[in-house]
């Protein structure tokens, strides 16, 4: 893993976190227990500061930063998709961002809110709780509704847990093997 120090500040990580070596993190981070922080991501607290908690899926390529003397925040165990980008904005408890999507400055994401692939969340954009939005810029086109939020949350919790899993079968020791050519 690419653990970076800057002008002092060192990342922190929890116990059964995996970070990609391909990953990039970088300054003043936290992040919790049971993480997956996939091949290169990039996770920048150069500006400002980077809280991620527990049981988070950062996948492949995501780009996480924030301003200046600022904060990005990502609750426990939100899914940040496969080339997404988080700037300067909070993520509540059980977040889903999906591949490519864009969160700006200033957005918050309430508990189980979705931005759909590809989407932009724009700045100051607010997503109630359990609210999912698509497109550019995104538009909540509904809710997580009560009768069948136990149905989509045990899908997507299905899914949060594989990430987790999947950080503990990398951390083994010999899980990977260098293949020479």
């Amino acid at each position: 893993m690419a653990l970076w120090e800057f002008e002092g500040k060192k990342p922190k990580i929890g116990e059964g976190t995996w970070v990609a070596t391909s990953a990039d993190v970088i300054g003043d981070v936290i992040i919790g227990k049971n993480c997956y922080i996939g091949p290169g991501a990039r996770v920048r607290g150069d500006y400002g500061k980077i809280r991620i908690g527990d049981g988070c899926s950062i996948q492949e390529n995501v780009v996480i930063h924030a301003r200046p003397d600022e904060q990005t925040t990502i609750g426990n165990h939100v899914t940040l998709g496969h080339g997404c980008i988080i700037h300067n904005a909070t993520l509540e408890n059980y977040v889903v961002v999906g591949m490519g999507a864009v969160v700006s400055d200033y957005v918050v994401m309430k508990e189980w809110a979705v931005l759909g692939e590809a989407g932009l969340a724009r700045q100051r954009q607010e997503f109630e709780p359990g609210a999912i939005g698509v497109g550019v810029s995104a538009k909540i086109i509904g809710n997580i509704h009560d009768s069948s939020k136990t149905a989509v949350k045990e899908e997507l919790l299905k899914f949060k847990e594989k990430y987790v899993e999947m950080a503990s079968r990398f951390l083994k020791e010999g899980a990977f093997v260098k293949i020479q050519t």
